[in-house]
């Protein structure tokens, strides 16, 4: 395994590696963004509004 290391320099691989995982991460989050399912910031369907919980109906109190 150290032998692929005197053909690669370590700094330009490892830079390029970081490099290539931050564009993939960036792609992957605007992927996401432009679906409706997953895109968090204007919620399903491109409302705009922010989802609100329903709470289910309270039983009455039993005596």
């Amino acid at each position: 395994m150290w032998r692929i290391w005197t053909l690669f320099d370590p700094r330009r691989a490892l830079i390029a590696l970081a490099v290539f995982l931050a564009v993939l991460a960036l792609l992957i989050h605007f992927i996401l963004l432009s679906s409706n399912r997953f895109n968090w910031i204007d919620g399903p369907h491109g409302s705009g509004k922010a989802l609100s919980m329903q709470s289910a109906p309270v039983p009455p109190a039993i005596k």
